[in-house]
């Protein structure tokens, strides 16, 4: 089972027990964290779509840890005008687990076999016959 949610402005793919690393969250460490932007979900191959979010769908995580990301340099430069620029950053980042995905919505984004039918025979057209120009022997 695993789930598309928006956490801090971001889209994730996750699943139960899996690991991230997203934008800082204000929460503490040790707390728990629920995200209702649940966008897909997918138990089992049964596909969940929302429109834009699935609706009573949420997502449960604990938060492990508050880090810095690894340092990022900007080097800008223009040749033969002795302009160099350096500077770089450290982004903020949190830690999370994914402890649970529950989710309530019935829409269902698999068409039925009926309707799949229908639309087949729609777009099957009868075939143009084309007469080919057939090429005259000339002799000399």
């Amino acid at each position: 089972m695993y789930a598309i949610v928006e956490i801090a402005g971001q889209q994730f793919k996750v699943s139960k027990d899996l690991k991230v690393y997203v934008n800082r969250l204000t929460n503490e460490e040790g707390s728990k964290v629920s995200f209702d932007k649940v966008y897909l979900l997918d138990d089992n191959g049964t596909i969940t779509i929302g429109a834009p979010a699935i609706e009573g769908a949420s997502v449960e995580a604990k938060v492990l840890q508050h880090l810095k990301g690894d340092k990022v340099i900007v080097f800008k430069k223009k040749r033969r005008k002795g302009y160099k620029k350096r500077n770089g950053h450290r982004q903020y980042l949190t830690q999370i687990v994914i402890e649970g995905i529950t989710g309530v919505g019935v829409k269902q984004a698999a068409p039925k076999k009926a309707a799949v039918e229908a639309t087949t025979e729609e777009v099957e057209a009868p075939k143009k016959k084309v007469a080919k120009a057939k090429k005259e022997d000339t002799q000399e």
